[in-house]
Parts: structure tokens; sequence; C-alpha cells
């Protein structure tokens, strides 16, 4: 007889199919999963919700026809409404370290339930949490905390605009820092996916105040400066870019920008919201050791829950209302879940290093299983497997692969029970809570899709 708990682990079908569909791979029977929820609340959602989701990089057509409908995840595996299990590369696209449903994370929600969920007022935790951000990332010397990456870059912007008292902003094409308007300018992540250049919808007199340059070339930078240098306010990069599939800097790319943003007196931004802890504890300025004045975080810092932070150089910070003239408010900001959930992600990672050595080396296994004919970029446990044979610097080259290759790859992967970005243009994680089964499965997921290939040419 099936229970009510057998049901609830599959997904609601009963325990006994799942046992017969496994016997069923094992002998060499072809089962495709099926996906019914799935579309029937796609159907239902595109009714009420643009595009049928609340973030364009959820859009995909999965195996089922529609993007797939999660139910819950558990360390590194999800599981969708429909009862199939998926290794977890996405991780809410950066922020789960480690991994679904951390039990000290968990026992930090559960402990900050009990005094209430939002209070509009300073808390405790809050200055835990400043402390903690601001012990591990030396650069930042007081921190504002917001509500998401789009806030701390977009105040950020701001800070240095009003502190250097000047209106140009240069970016890098492929960068994406959120849905600030004047930063949608030659952006990466889902504007690439979807083959929007620049989004409508924001002014022409916004976007004239950005200036987008090529990624990894210093005499683009030092050309625009040497054009415009007395009107940049600041430089915001991605220091590890993940937005356009993670693009590393080349040697001696982040120390040439610190110094010529530094002799124009121009400041330097690392938006650090998916690198931050991530691929140090440092962050990236910590791995490649650059200084920027002002640094944005988010993702990792939640724990999973919303969260931003904007932080830096204590005479800059200072700016900042009700300390300086320059405005920036948040009714939710600090919020004490997010802020627990965030403190107990921080203090884990203070204690337990190896962390940051398990992801590595989890990392470097996948990276070394990339099928022939493709390029691999990885930073930590940031990778991309870039459907090309060039090597992948910037947007003019990650545009060129195959992204007609990389569909086929991801549904694929899908079918077997590995959950990818669904665009070529996004970056992989790896967690903590991969076990080396979990690996070697993805591997061996890999090596039968590339023979797949093959087979279909």
């Amino acid at each position: 007889m099936n229970t009510d708990k057998d049901k609830e682990l599959k997904g609601g079908l009963p325990i006994c199919v799942h046992l017969c569909l496994s016997v069923a791979n094992i002998f060499g029977v072809e089962f495709r999963m099926t996906h019914i929820k799935s579309e029937e609340l796609f159907r239902r959602a595109v009714e009420k919700i643009p595009g049928g989701v609340n973030s364009p990089v959820r859009a995909f057509r999965g195996v089922g026809g529609q993007p797939i409908f999660i139910a819950r995840g558990q360390g590194s595996h999800l599981f969708d409404v429909d009862g199939n299990e998926y290794i977890d590369y996405v991780g809410s696209w950066g922020p789960l370290l480690l991994g679904h449903r951390h039990p000290e994370i968990l026992a930090a929600l559960e402990k900050a339930l009990e005094i209430g969920t939002s209070f509009g007022a300073p808390t405790e935790q809050e200055v835990l949490l400043a402390d903690a951000i601001c012990e591990a990332v030396p650069s930042i010397e007081m921190v504002r905390l917001v509500n998401s990456g789009t806030e701390a870059t977009m105040s950020a912007i701001r800070v240095a605009r009003g502190f250097t008292k000047r209106d140009l902003i240069v970016k890098f094409e492929g960068c994406y820092h959120g849905h600030v308007d004047s930063l949608l300018v030659k952006a990466g992540s889902g504007l690439a996916t979807l083959g929007i250049a620049d989004t409508q919808g924001v002014p022409k007199a916004f976007a004239d105040t950005t200036i987008a340059l090529p990624y990894n070339s210093l005499d683009a930078l030092e050309e625009a400066f040497r054009v415009h240098g007395e009107r940049i306010a600041a430089v915001i990069v991605e220091p590890v870019v993940g937005n356009m599939g993670c693009v590393p800097p080349l040697p001696g790319y982040l120390e040439g920008m610190r110094e010529i943003t530094a002799r124009y007196g121009a400041l330097l931004i690392f938006d650090e919201v998916m690198t931050g802890f991530r691929v140090a504890f440092g962050g990236a300025q910590a791995r490649y050791g650059i200084r920027p004045d002002l640094t944005t975080l988010g993702k990792v810092i939640g724990g999973g829950l919303p969260v931003g932070a904007y932080g830096g150089r204590r005479d800059i910070m200072s700016m900042v209302a009700p300390a300086g003239p320059i405005y920036q408010a948040g009714t939710l900001s600090g919020n004490p879940l997010a802020v627990a959930a965030g403190l107990a992600m921080l203090r884990h990672l203070k204690a337990h290093p190896e962390v940051y050595d398990r992801v590595e080396a989890c990392g470097a296994r996948l990276e070394a299983a990339a099928p022939a004919g493709v390029t691999v970029n990885r930073v930590g446990s940031m990778f991309t497997f870039f459907f090309t044979d060039g090597p992948v610097t910037g947007w003019e080259s990650a545009k060129k692969c195959d992204t007609a290759r990389f569909g086929r790859f991801f549904r694929r992967m899908l079918e077997g029970g590995v959950y990818l970005a669904p665009s070529q243009f996004e970056a992989a994680f790896v967690s903590a809570a991969h076990s080396d089964d979990d690996i070697e499965r993805t591997i061996a997921a890999v090596r039968e899709e590339a023979e797949s290939e093959l087979r279909s040419d």
C-alpha cells in the first residue's frame, strides 16, 4: 500500500510506479520524463504573468515544451511538480553555495520567524551581518543593505556620481548589472538570450550617460578615458563575468583597470553580486588581489533569500543619507529573514574554508569532462560549456557560439536528470552539496549526450 509520505516524496505518484520506471531504465527501455503538471501550470501562468514567468531567464522550452515548475529542493537536487528529479547546477542562479535547505540556514530562519518578519527598524542582526561583510571584504569599510542586486548596482552608481560630481559610467558589453535603465546598454544575461540589444522603455538620454566597451580590452578602456576622462564617474564591471557565460579576466586586465581609474579620479565598482563569496570567501577581489572603491553584493550573502548590498571606502559611503546628501532608501532593507540566512551562510563559510576546496575540485572534474569541440571557462565553482572551438574572452567571441547545439545539449542533459541554465549565456554553479556520485552521474550524462550528438550527425 502506498502511503501519503510515499506520494509526497515522489511528487504525488505511487512509489511503485517510480520503481518500475527505474527498473525499465536499467534494462535499457527508453523512458522520457513527463511534464503534465508543468504544462498545466504554464498554461495558467501565461494568462496572468507576462511570458508565464517572473524573470525572463526562466523562460525556456524544456523537454515538455515549457519551463519546468519546481516543487522542492534538497541538497544538490531539485524535484519538479511531476516528480522528476534533477542534479541542480543552477542553484537559484548562484546563491545556494551550500545547496538547498542547508540545516544551519533553516535553523537561522526558524529562529528569525520567532521574532517577526519585518520591522522597518534597525535590528542587531543587521549590524552583525555588516560586521561579517566588512571583515571578509577589506575594501568594504561601510556597507548598506538593500533588497536585490539591481538595487545595489543602482545605488552604487548614484553614489559614484554624487561623490565625483561626474555623470558618465563605463560598463562592458555582455555584463549585466540588473535592470537599471542606464546599465541595460549592451547587457548580457536574459537580454543576450532573447536577442534584445537594448531594451525599449529606456530614454535615450539615460543611455547616453553610459559608455559600453568590450570586456578584456585595456586599449578600449584607455581610449575612452583619453576622450571622456574628466566626465567619467565610475567604471562598473563583473570581475568574473557570469552573464554572457563565465568569462574570466585576462591576466593584468583588472590591474590595468584599477590603475586607469585611479589615474583619472574615477571610481572602480566591482559588481560582485554573483562572484561575492562564490569564487572565494572575499569574492573575486580577494581571488585576484584588487581593491575596488565600491562593491555590490547579493545572492550568496542572503543564503537564498532576496538581498543586496553595496559598500566601499568610508569617505565615499559617508555621503549616503542620512550621513550625507546622496539619498537611497528601502522599506524592507535589512529584512530579518534575509539577514538571518545571510549571516548563517557567512558564518558557515568562515568556519569551513574547505567548502571552497570542495567546489573547486568538483568544478575541475566537470571542466575536464567537456565534449570535444567545446570551450570551457571556469573560475572556482562557476563554469560554462561554450559550444565553440575558440577562446571566449568577451561578448564578440561568446556570441559566435552554436546556440542551436547548446539547445540540444541542454535538453538532452535535462532528460538525463541534469539541470543546467537554459541559456548559452549563463554560468553554471557547483555547490558544496554536490556529491561524488552527482559529479560522476553528470559526467556520464555529458558523455552520453556527446555520443547522441554524434549519432544524429
